[in-house]
């Protein structure tokens, strides 16, 4: 389920909403899609989402950078992208 929600994030630049505030969301794959960068800045404040996502043989493993998993989760579960 957590693959498919970072799958969902489009490659490259996009602007989301999450609880009325914009962000610019980018998302990079290297190693053929095996891992992830994510990272979303809230624009005109201060807030921002970081993680790392993994998949390898033992299975799939979530990043984040200096913040809780429950923050990185908290976005993903209610971020709307913009047209």
């Amino acid at each position: 389920m957590l693959l498919k929600k970072i799958k969902a994030i489009p490659l490259g630049y996009s602007t989301v909403l999450c609880y009325g505030k914009k962000y610019a969301l980018t998302r990079t794959d290297f190693n053929e899609g095996r891992s992830t960068k994510v990272y979303a800045e809230e624009l005109g404040g201060k807030d921002f989402i970081s993680f790392n996502f993994y998949i390898s043989e033992k299975g799939e493993k979530l990043k984040p950078c200096e913040m809780s998993p429950e923050k990185v989760m908290d976005f993903l579960n209610n971020y709307f992208l913009l047209q």
